[in-house]
């Protein structure tokens, strides 16, 4: 479960990917060994995470993705231990999604010489939640915003005749997740410095443009009770008792979260299309999943110099 353990699993294990990506070069039995441990240490990760998932964040997506990620984890170690030398670009790309992504989760608000330092968390909620107050209010939606329950002013309020209605922006939909992803990838591979800021400058304006979409849509779908439909069925499916809940799980759980794998691999596309060195990694994942070797090379008509 989230929480001071699980980030400090999340902290050890990415700097075991990244102390096997630094030592490649050096030591390549010592780089096997840690970035095996630090696949099994991720496989232990998202074990944690699964109840979490599955039973407090009520997603399916994510619940079955933590579940998958397990066998995943401990298969690519194994691959790796085998002699299956090009999941070390893979690896390599876990470390800098990790180094990206953890300080946002992991670092709280601290005072430097009498400096108050807030927490990258925070700065990044209320950031995308300015922006997509902006949005809402351009749709004609003007609803109350408040601090929330983490003590940001990141929490949407709405009024349902008599009843309080709130949606917050939190980190996961602030859109780092998947930009950290995509930059790990970029990160990983071995490619001219110009063609991986192009690579860059291709997903993450994509990515945070369409996020905030996304928490706009949320937002006044959930608020103003929009979708409102097969109201017993969804409330079985996500195990609830809350029918106000309905038109956040439609909109959120349902129809967001479905729509970002579509764009996630359109956007992974376009990116090869500039960074044909991903895929690599593409390749290595295929693999993973379906236990057959593919030649994405050929079939997207791509030249692809060593990653």
């Amino acid at each position: 479960m989230p929480g001071p353990l699980s980030d400090a699993l999340a902290w050890v294990v990415i700097l075991t990917f990244a102390v096997g990506a630094l030592s490649a070069d050096r030591n390549e039995r010592f780089a096997r060994y840690a970035t095996v441990a630090a696949w099994v240490g991720f496989a232990v990760f998202w074990l944690q995470l699964v109840p979490h998932f599955a039973f407090v964040h009520k997603s399916y997506v994510e619940g079955i993705l933590a579940v998958a990620a397990v066998p995943a984890s401990l298969y690519t170690g194994y691959l790796l231990w085998g002699g299956r030398d090009s999941l070390f670009v893979l690896s390599r790309a876990v470390a800098a999604m990790g180094i990206i992504y953890l300080p946002f989760e992991t670092i709280p608000a601290f005072t430097l010489l009498g400096l108050a330092v807030p927490a990258p968390r925070g700065v990044l909620m209320e950031t995308v939640a300015d922006q997509t107050a902006f949005l809402v209010n351009a749709f004609g939606y003007h609803p109350e915003m408040i601090v929330g329950d983490q003590g940001y002013h990141n929490t949407f309020l709405f009024m349902d005749g008599d009843h309080r209605l709130t949606v917050a922006v939190v980190l996961a939909c602030t859109g780092l997740g998947s930009i950290a992803i995509f930059a790990g990838l970029i990160a990983a591979v071995k490619a001219p410095l110009r063609r991986k800021l192009r690579a860059m400058a291709i997903a993450v304006p994509i990515i945070y443009a369409l996020n905030l979409l996304r928490t706009t849509f949320i937002t006044i779908a959930f608020g103003k009770q929009y979708m409102q439909w097969f109201v017993d069925e969804i409330l079985l499916m996500f195990g609830s008792s809350d029918p106000y809940m309905v038109s956040f799980f439609i909109s959120d759980r349902i129809i967001s979260q479905l729509l970002a794998v579509v764009v996630l691999v359109g956007i992974t596309y376009l990116v090869v299309r500039e960074l044909p060195e991903l895929l690599t990694i593409i390749e290595d994942v295929l693999f993973l999943v379906t236990g057959d070797e593919y030649d994405l090379e050929s079939e997207l008509g791509l030249n692809r110099p060593n990653a």
